[in-house]
């Protein structure tokens, strides 16, 4: 039996159908950039050679082609979810807690229409625990790193900077020229 009237159907189904023009109309607007995305440095940037350029040049084309990589990404995978949505919505399993088979509250599915989890289970998202392999090889600081700058912070403060410029006068110390 489904919890959903057709009326909020339509609405999610709406919700869903937007939203997948909106992410399409972002992969067809960009398909030629994202053809791009696959070259290398020296192809996308038009130079025949990254000799001559300054490193910062190239991490700033590095930068801009990951973040854009890293961007499609996340959008086709958002583009997946409304698509799999959309094919749950034909069957009796749209709204349906894929873990523990309770109804989805409709406000939820409003605010979040490719929702497969109720909200007990919505962290229950199955991330990797793992730990970098980097941590493996790092080894902590020595012993007493850092104790002397931390033992003499603070000993100078406000009063000990005046004190400091103090000694080599201010504005009202003028010498007087000789009335000679």
């Amino acid at each position: 039996m489904l919890h959903l009237t057709k009326a909020q159907l339509k609405e999610l189904k709406g919700l869903l159908t937007e939203e997948k023009k909106e992410l399409t109309a972002h992969f067809e607007m960009n398909k030629e950039a994202i053809g791009e995305l696959d070259n290398s440095l020296t192809t996308s940037t038009g130079e025949l050679s990254s000799y001559d350029n300054h490193p910062a040049d190239l991490g700033t084309e590095t930068f801009e082609k990951s973040r854009d990589l890293a961007l499609d990404e996340t959008l086709g995978e958002r583009l997946n979810d409304v698509n799999n949505a959309l094919e749950l919505l034909k069957t009796d399993e749209y709204g349906k807690c894929n873990v523990c088979g309770e109804n989805i509250p409709f406000e939820r599915l409003q605010a979040l229409p490719t929702a497969t989890r109720c909200i007990e289970h919505a962290s229950d998202t199955g991330l990797s625990q793992d730990r970098p392999v980097e941590e493996q090889v790092m080894t902590p600081p020595p012993a007493g790193a850092g104790e002397k700058r931390q033992a003499d912070s603070g000993h100078f403060d406000e009063a000990d900077a005046w004190n400091a410029v103090e000694k080599y006068g201010n504005a009202s110390d003028t010498v007087k020229p000789d009335a000679n």
